[in-house]
C-alpha cells in the first residue's frame, strides 16, 4: 500500500470536520469548501465524464487537483470527488471504470470527513464502483463492477460486492486463491 498502514481502518485515516451550525453539515457545504471553486470543478468534471479523449481527460483532472499518472484510463461518465479532487491519486496505467465514483468527502450530521484515495499502478476500479474517502487501492488491484470500496484493497487482490470483499477461496496461509469469472 502507498502511505498508510494495512491494518489502520479508512475510518481513522479520514479527517473530521465539525459543522458550523444547525442542521447537517451537507446545508453548510459553503463554509467548507469555496463555491467558485466547486463550480469550477464541477464543469471540468462535467467535461471529464464526457470526453472520449484519455489524453484531454488527464490534462483536465490535473487542472482541478487530481495527480493522474501517466497512461491512465479514465472511463466515460466516470466521476471524481466534485469538492475536494486534489485529495484523489491515480498512479499509471490505472484503469477508472465507466461510471466509477471516487469520493473523498463525506457530509454527515454535525461534521463532515475527508480523506484521499490512492488508486494503485496498474489497478483497476470496474464500472459503477463506488470508492469511498480514505481507501487505497493497491498496485494491480482489481474492483468488480457495482463494488462499494469500505475499506483498503490490497496489492494484486480482487475485491466485489457491497461492501466489497476479496473474492476467490481462501487457501492455508490466510491468501485467497483467486478463480476466473
Amino acid at each position: 500500500m502507498t502511505g498508510s498502514d494495512d491494518t489502520t481502518p479508512r475510518h481513522e485515516r479520514v479527517e473530521r470536520h465539525a459543522t458550523p451550525g444547525p442542521r447537517n453539515s451537507l446545508a453548510h457545504w459553503t463554509a467548507a469548501r469555496n463555491p467558485l471553486r466547486v463550480a469550477i470543478n464541477y464543469v471540468v468534471v462535467w467535461l471529464v465524464r464526457i470526453s472520449p479523449s484519455l489524453k484531454l481527460k488527464r490534462w483536465l483532472l490535473r487542472r482541478i487537483g487530481v495527480t493522474v499518472g501517466e497512461g491512465v484510463s479514465w472511463g466515460l461518465e466516470a466521476t471524481p470527488d466534485v469538492f475536494w479532487p486534489d485529495l484523489i491519486t491515480v498512479e499509471a496505467d490505472a484503469i477508472v471504470g465507466y461510471d466509477a465514483t471516487i469520493l473523498c468527502h463525506e457530509f454527515l450530521y454535525e461534521e463532515y470527513r475527508t480523506g484521499e484515495v490512492v488508486v494503485g499502478e496498474r489497478a483497476m476500479i470496474g464500472a459503477g464502483a463506488i470508492v469511498l474517502p480514505g481507501v487505497e487501492i493497491g498496485a494491480g488491484a482489481r474492483v468488480a463492477a457495482n463494488s462499494l470500496v469500505t475499506r483498503d484493497v490490497p496489492p494484486g487482490t480482487t475485491v466485489a460486492g457491497v461492501p466489497a470483499e476479496p473474492m476467490g477461496e481462501a487457501t492455508g496461509d490466510g491468501s485467497t486463491d483467486e478463480r476466473p469469472d
